[in-house]
């Protein structure tokens, strides 16, 4: 079993429990690394123990084959240490343990490194098995509550137009925003040997928390901003900003780009480390701004630069992207022209085109602060009216319900409440948390197909209507059970139906 922590989005990690280390460490040599970063480590085995090599880490016993050390972590809902039995009989020749996991039975000929922490000391068996991939890669992670996909995608389209093999990790490329450590540092591994040399990825607070991305040093840190999201897990908003914060450390990082417009940037940029190089980005340096439903255009370092991308914020995106480049030594003038023809990224105020007189955008936003960026960008797109369909997630931060319905009121026409991933909750009592917030009077429809229905029906040529929350996402989660649902084909069927407008 994974007794993996939750993180922000859904589903089951796919990892990598094999991949790239050119030769197998031994289990003396990572008790050797181990003792240097996690005092106290310590084997338990005979004279033999040391010389057992290990070529793969992994913490779930379904994914352990020949040559694994077995990280038996200590979950919120299972402990590792329960299916070490199970991992041994599978192929895993060494344990990682806070504990003996079976003090008097045949694991004792198991060799077991002990440690005080294994979530910790995973990540550093981890980046010791797979020989220190990072280290052979030029890397850049970018770290904020919205825009890491957006700002993730640009790099690599711009690193990719220049020439660079890149590979991007992140909310589209897994189920967890950022892969627990044995699987982060197994798809480096990967990623080396079939001759990627850069790579982006998105660091989520989780991962900075639980250790995902420790011995990862990036050379480019990227702020985007912070907003409300994630507080069941971190418990105030200045623990979940000083997650975050982490990445701009010393150790973690040679080079900052700051979205200075959101005050946790500034706080950033003035507590960063002595000589520790950190650039501010502001959109106000990028005036004339123009946003249109086809992109953006606005000045980047004295350059004129089109955008596909609609909104400010998505110029500030276009503008840590672009900083981010230059920082790995792309010329400027190949980063304007990148950014002219940027992919339009999955669920990204994505539009739905069929046809219709007015404008639909399928967006991920799904926190207060995402929301009004996306149906402030969405007011600039023409004289009509704003219409949003909307809800927040089960089982996920309850605080910031009835704050996306006060955004929603003041700043959308037309609301229109819906479920969005329930979950294990009662969709009924989340529409009612969020309905508290929310000033006039929203329309409640909680089947998210109807809700749809109703705000497609309800639009006049020149309107624009927002399906926020969900964005790329191809499924819908209640009491356990997935079942398939994309806002973008559910609006494009409507659209072109008699369920839609007329």
């Amino acid at each position: 079993m994974d007794p993996h922590e939750s993180d922000g989005n859904d589903g089951t990690q796919e990892g990598h429990s094999s991949g790239g280390a050119a030769a197998a460490v031994t289990v003396g040599e990572l008790l050797a690394a181990l003792d240097a970063t996690h005092p106290g480590a310590r084997l338990h085995g005979d004279a033999s123990a040391s010389a057992v090599p290990l070529r793969s880490v992994t913490h779930d016993s379904r994914r352990v084959g020949p040559g694994t050390l077995f990280c038996c972590v200590v979950g919120e809902h299972a402990d590792g240490h329960d299916f070490a039995a199970e991992a041994v009989a599978a192929g895993a020749v060494a344990l990682l343990v806070q504990r003996d996991p079976d003090p008097d039975g045949p694991l004792r000929s198991v060799p077991q490194i002990v440690v005080d922490d294994v979530r910790a000391a995973m990540a550093t068996a981890a980046v010791e098995v797979y020989r220190h991939p990072a280290e052979r890669l030029r890397t850049v992670g970018v770290t904020g509550t919205n825009g890491k996909t957006t700002v993730v995608s640009a790099v690599a389209h711009v690193l990719s137009a220049a020439g660079r093999r890149v590979e991007a990790i992140g909310t589209l490329t897994g189920a967890r925003t950022t892969p627990e450590a044995p699987d982060l540092q197994a798809r480096l591994a990967e990623l080396v040997s079939a001759g990627v040399t850069d790579v982006a990825m998105e660091v989520s607070s989780h991962a900075l928390s639980l250790h995902r991305v420790d011995g990862v040093v990036f050379d480019v840190a990227v702020f985007t901003n912070l907003g409300q999201d994630h507080l069941d897990f971190h418990g105030t908003p200045e623990a979940y900003f000083a997650a975050k914060a982490q990445l701009f450390e010393a150790g973690r990082s040679r080079r900052g780009i700051v979205d200075v417009d959101d005050v946790h940037g500034r706080l950033l940029m003035d507590s960063a480390p002595p000589g520790h190089p950190m650039v501010a980005v502001s959109v106000a340096d990028a005036e004339p701004v123009t946003s249109t439903v086809t992109g953006s255009s606005f000045r980047w370092r004295g350059r004129s630069v089109s955008c596909p991308l609609p909104g400010r914020h998505n110029v500030a995106n276009a503008m840590l992207a672009a900083e981010a480049c230059a920082a790995l030594g792309v010329e400027e003038d190949s980063i304007v022209a990148a950014l002219a023809d940027l992919p339009v990224v999955p669920g990204r105020f994505e539009r739905v085109d069929a046809g219709q007189d007015f404008g639909v955008v399928v967006d991920y936003a799904h926190t207060p602060d995402a929301l009004e960026a996306v149906l402030v960008a969405a007011r600039e797109l023409g004289p009509g009216r704003v219409l949003v369909v909307f809800g927040c997630g089960g089982d996920r931060d309850a605080t910031k319900r009835p704050r996306m319905g006060a955004v929603a009121s003041e700043h959308a026409d037309v609301v229109v409440l819906t479920t969005d991933n329930p979950r294990s909750e009662d969709p009924l009592r989340i529409l009612e948390a969020v309905r508290s917030g929310c000033s006039g009077d929203p329309v409640v429809e909680p089947d998210r197909r109807a809700a749809i229905a109703v705000a497609l029906g309800s639009a006049r040529p020149g309107d624009v209507v927002v399906i926020a929350g969900k964005g790329h996402e191809q499924g819908q989660e209640v009491a356990g059970v997935v079942t398939p649902f994309d806002d973008r084909l559910v609006a494009a069927e409507l659209l072109a139906s008699t369920e839609g407008p007329s």
